[in-house]
């Protein structure tokens, strides 16, 4: 069963946070293990976000957690937010389109 990660931080700086999204799904084009993203902005609260990633398991979350650029982009993510960025990890028990 695939896994998720939802990640959930404010910022006024959305358009750096965009671009540093796009720098690191550069850089890992070929070693990241992610499946799918969906970056949602709050629709009352106008510089929150959320980031919702899908992995194949966690154990591929796990792996890409490790790779060098994903550090690199969590310290630079965590300049361009106001406050920490609060990270959940679910299981997906049901997933129906």
């Amino acid at each position: 069963m695939s896994f998720v990660q939802i990640l959930e931080f404010d910022t006024k700086r959305s358009g750096e946070v965009e671009t540093l999204m796009n720098e690191w799904r550069s850089q890992t084009m070929s070693t990241r293990t992610v499946k799918r993203e969906v970056v949602a902005k709050h629709h009352n609260r106008p510089d929150h976000y959320v980031a919702i990633v899908e992995f194949s398991s966690y154990e591929e979350a796990q792996r890409n957690s490790k790779l060098p650029e994903t550090d690199r982009f969590n310290a630079q993510m965590t300049k361009l937010c106001e406050g920490p960025i609060e990270f959940s990890d679910y299981d997906v028990i049901r997933d129906k389109s």
